[in-house]
C-alpha cells in the first residue's frame, strides 16, 4: 500500500531560508527526511513542497508486534489481515476477508449476520469469541447474550487483528480468541477528502459508501454513510437491507495525548426464507419454506478513548463505551425441519424483542523498565461492563403479525469486572510473558411472566462467578526474522441468560450447573526472514470441559471435548523472490505475484458426556484456503481465492440431517485504479468479481428449521472515486 505523505515548515536563520521537509505517515512514530526542489530568489533558496509516495512497510506483518500501545502480544499466536492487500471486498464477504486466517471456520449464510467458529467451537454469532471494533466489544451482551449480530462495514475497516488462546487474557476470557476490527483514522495529509463507492450485482444487489475525512489544525475527522440491499437468491423472503453511518473525531492525532470520539448507528433487516431438507436442497436450493419470518437489528453506540504517552516508557489509555442494542424477530409457528408451517399453529407467530443498554470502561497502563541489563514491559488494567436487558415474547394473531399478546417478560442484568496483568520479561533472544486475569461476573434474571410455565415457578435468580485465569507465553528468536513460540492459556465460558433461567416450557436448570472451562496450548514456529516470504506453523491442543447442553427438559453440563491439530500458513512473492536473488527490479515494472496456503487440520472429539466419541459441531478434519494475488504498483490488484472444506456436522449429536458435505468455492476479484492522483487530488477506479466462480452447489450451515443453502455464482461490479 502506498500513501501520499507531505508536511513542511520554513525556518528563518540569519537572513536566509532553510527548509526542512518531513515525510509523515499515519503512524506518528515514523518520520523520514526527504529531498525537495529548489528555486533561487535573489540570494535566498526556497524549497518547494513536494509529494512523496512510499510503501507502508510493517516489519512484523502478518503478525502483531510484541508490544502494541498498552497491549502485549509476545508469545501469542497472532494474525493481522490488511484488507488493502486484497481487491475491494463487497457485501462484507468474510470468506474473502478471512481467507488467510487459519483456525477460523465461517458458517456462511445469505443474510448480513456473522457466524464464525474457532478450532471446532460452535460458530453461531461468534459466541465463543471476543469480537471487537477498535477494542470495543460488539456482542449484544459480553456474557449473558454473547452474540455478534453487528459487524462494521468492511469499507470502514483498515485491518483485522486476531489473537488466539483465551483471548490472550488481555481482551476477555473467551476460549475462541479475540477478533478486532480496526477502523480507519482520519486522514492527516489533507483538510478534506471525499470518497464514493457504488456497486451493482446479481439479485438486484446495490451498495453505496460515502465518506469524508481530513484534519483541520489539531482536529481530525472522518464521517461515513453506507447502505446495501438486495433481493437474495431465494424465490421469496430473502431480501436484506443495511443502513449505517458514523463519525470519528480525533484531537491531536499525532501528539503524545490523543482523544478519539466515535459514534455509529446501524440498522438492518432481512427475511428468513427457511431451511430445507436434503431432498429439497438437491432438487432446488432456491426454494423457500417460510414466507413471513423477519429479523431486525438496531444499534446505537459511542465510545471515547483517551491515550497519553507520558514518555517512551509509559503509556496510559482510558476507554469508555456504551449504547443501545435492539434485536427483533418474528417467526411463523407450526413449522419443522425443512417443512412449510401447517395446522392451527401456522395461523400465528412468535415475536421476540430484546433490548440491551450497555456501559463499559477500561483503563490500561503500560510501563517499560530496566532490570538485570534488559528492558521489560508491564501492562495492567481493569474492564468494567454493565448491561440492562429486558426481553418480551409475544404471540401474534396471524402468521405475519408485528405484535401480539404478551406471553413472556423477563428482566436481565449483568455486571462484570475483570482485573488483568501481564509482564514481558526479556532475556536476550528469549522472552517470557506470564499473565493473570481475575474475572468477576454477577447476573440477575427476574422472570415476571411466562404463561408456558405450568409446573415450575417463575424465577428471580442471582448468580455470581469468580474465575482466576492464568497464561504463559514464551518466544525465542532462533535467527533474524524466525521465532519459536509457545503459549498456554486458561479460558472460561460463563453461563448465558438462557442457561441460568431457561424460558422454554417446563425447562429446569441442574442445581450444580458449572461454567465451561478451557485450556489451550500452542507450539509454533513462524518467520519473515526475507521480505518476500512469510510462514507460521503451529500445533495446538485444547481441552474444553463442563460444556452446557440439554438433557430432556434439564439444562446441565453435557460433557468434555478435546481439540487438537495443526495450522499452517505461508505466503511468498514469487517476483520479489526473483528480484531478491537476481538483484533485479521486476516488481517495479511487472508487479508481484503472491500465492498463499492457509491450512487447518483438526481432530476434535467429545471425550465424556452424552456425546462421547462424537465430533463437535462445525469441526471438519480439514479446512484449506489457497489462492494468489497479483499486484502492480498501486494500480492493479487481482485475486483468485479458494476454500476447500471437509465434511462435518452442524450439531453435536452428529444427526444425519445435520451433516454438511465437503465443498470447494472459488472467488475471482479485481480492482483497477484507472486514474491516480490526477492534479494531485483525484482518483478513479473500478472493481468487481465473480463469487463462487465455478457455481458450486453447497451449504455451510444447518439450523433447527433445516439446511441454509449458500449462494450460487453471482457477479458484482462497482466504481469508486476519491477527491482530495
Amino acid at each position: 500500500m502506498k500513501k501520499r505523505i507531505l508536511a513542511g515548515f520554513m525556518i528563518l536563520n540569519f537572513g536566509f531560508w532553510n527548509t526542512m521537509v518531513i515525510a509523515q505517515d499515519t503512524s506518528p512514530e515514523e518520520k523520514t527526511p526527504v529531498a525537495s526542489k529548489a528555486q533561487t530568489v535573489g540570494t535566498a533558496s526556497i524549497l518547494e513542497e513536494v509529494t512523496v509516495k512510499a510503501p507502508k512497510v510493517d516489519a512484523t506483518a502478518p503478525f502483531l508486534p510484541d508490544v502494541q500501545g498498552t497491549k502485549i502480544n509476545a508469545g501469542k499466536k497472532t494474525s493481522v489481515i490488511e484488507l488493502e492487500e486484497l481487491p475491494e471486498i463487497s457485501n462484507n464477504n468474510f470468506r474473502q476477508a478471512l481467507v488467510k486466517t487459519t483456525g477460523l471456520l465461517l458458517s456462511e449464510e445469505s443474510t448480513p449476520l456473522f457466524s464464525v467458529g474457532y478450532r471446532g467451537l460452535a460458530p453461531h454469532r461468534a459466541q465463543f469469541m471476543q469480537v471487537m471494533k477498535d477494542g470495543v466489544p460488539i456482542h449484544a451482551d459480553m456474557f449473558g447474550y454473547p452474540e455478534a449480530y453487528y459487524v462494521p462495514p468492511l469499507q470502514t475497516v483498515e485491518k483485522i487483528e486476531f489473537i488466539r488462546g483465551g483471548a490472550g487474557l488481555m481482551y476477555g476470557p473467551q476460549p475462541g480468541g479475540a477478533l478486532n476490527f480496526v477502523t480507519y483514522k482520519p486522514a492527516l495529509d489533507t483538510k478534506l477528502r471525499v470518497q464514493s463507492e457504488n456497486v451493482f450485482g446479481s439479485n438486484n444487489y446495490f451498495s453505496t459508501y460515502e465518506s469524508l475525512t481530513g484534519t483541520l489544525g489539531p482536529v481530525g475527522y472522518l464521517g461515513y454513510f453506507h447502505e446495501r440491499q438486495g433481493d437474495g437468491f431465494r424465490y421469496g423472503n430473502s431480501d436484506f437491507e443495511v443502513i449505517s453511518g458514523g463519525v470519528k473525531t480525533v484531537i491531536n492525532q499525532t501528539g503524545d495525548s490523543r482523544l478519539t470520539m466515535n459514534y455509529d448507528e446501524y440498522h438492518e433487516e432481512h427475511g428468513e426464507p427457511g431451511g430445507l431438507t436434503r431432498a429439497q436442497f438437491d432438487g432446488d436450493p432456491d426454494v423457500n419454506t417460510l414466507k413471513y419470518d423477519r429479523f431486525r437489528l438496531e444499534r446505537y453506540y459511542g465510545s471515547i478513548k483517551y491515550e497519553k504517552e507520558f514518555s517512551e516508557k509509559t503509556q496510559f489509555d482510558f476507554l469508555v463505551y456504551g449504547g443501545h442494542y435492539r434485536r427483533y424477530s418474528k417467526r411463523q409457528r407450526g413449522g419443522g425441519f425443512g417443512t412449510v408451517p401447517s395446522g392451527a399453529a401456522a395461523n400465528s407467530n412468535s415475536i421476540e424483542e430484546q433490548d440491551f443498554y450497555n456501559l463499559g470502561f477500561e483503563p490500561r497502563l503500560r510501563h517499560n523498565y530496566e532490570l538485570f541489563g534488559n528492558e521489560h514491559t508491564l501492562t495492567l488494567g481493569t474492564h468494567t461492563f454493565m448491561s440492562h436487558s429486558p426481553r418480551e415474547d409475544q404471540r401474534g394473531a396471524t402468521a405475519s403479525s408485528d405484535s401480539g399478546a404478551l406471553r413472556k417478560n423477563v428482566i436481565r442484568d449483568s455486571w462484570y469486572l475483570s482485573v488483568f496483568l501481564e509482564n514481558l520479561f526479556r532475556f536476550g533472544k528469549l522472552s517470557v510473558t506470564p499473565g493473570v486475569r481475575l474475572e468477576h461476573l454477577w447476573q440477575r434474571i427476574d422472570e415476571r411472566l411466562n404463561v408456558d410455565k405450568t409446573t415450575v415457578p417463575l424465577v428471580d435468580k442471582r448468580e455470581f462467578d469468580f474465575e482466576p485465569l492464568f497464561g504463559l507465553g514464551i518466544a525465542y528468536e532462533i535467527a533474524k526474522g524466525i521465532e519459536a513460540y509457545t503459549n498456554i492459556s486458561q479460558s472460561y465460558r460463563p453461563k448465558v441468560f438462557s442457561e441460568v433461567v431457561p424460558t422454554g416450557t417446563n425447562q429446569v436448570v441442574n442445581g450444580d450447573l458449572k461454567d465451561g472451562r478451557g485450556i489451550q496450548y500452542d507450539f509454533g514456529l513462524r518467520g519473515k526472514p526475507l521480505p518476500f516470504l512469510t510462514w507460521d506453523v503451529d500445533y495446538f491442543l485444547m481441552f474444553f470441559s463442563n460444556q452446557i447442553g440439554s438433557a430432556g427438559n434439564t439444562v446441565t453440563n453435557a460433557g468434555k471435548s478435546r481439540h487438537q491439530g495443526m495450522e499452517f500458513f505461508t505466503e511468498v512473492d514469487l517476483v520479489g523472490a526473483y528480484d531478491y536473488f537476481k538483484k533485479t527490479h521486476y516488481v517495479d515494472t511487472i508487479g508481484s505475484l503472491s500465492p498463499f496456503v492457509a491450512l487447518t487440520v483438526l481432530n476434535a472429539e467429545f471425550t465424556a458426556g452424552p456425546f462421547e466419541g462424537r465430533q463437535p459441531q462445525y469441526a471438519p478434519k480439514s479446512n484449506l484456503r489457497v489462492g494468489t494475488t497479483y499486484r502492480w504498483r498501486d494500480r492493479v490488484k487481482v485475486s483468485l481465492l479458494s476454500t476447500f472444506m471437509g465434511d462435518h456436522f452442524a450439531d453435536d449429536a452428529n444427526t444425519a440431517n445435520y451433516k454438511v458435505p465437503s465443498y470447494k468455492v472459488w472467488d475471482l476479484t479485481a480492482d483497477v485504479n484507472l486514474l491516480k492522483n490526477v492534479y494531485g487530488t483525484f482518483d478513479l477506479g473500478i472493481f468487481g468479481g465473480i463469487n463462487n466462480l465455478f457455481d458450486e452447489k453447497y451449504f455451510a450451515r444447518v439450523r433447527s428449521d433445516g439446511i441454509d443453502p449458500a449462494n450460487r455464482r453471482n457477479i458484482y461490479g462497482g466504481v469508486k472515486v476519491k477527491w482530495g
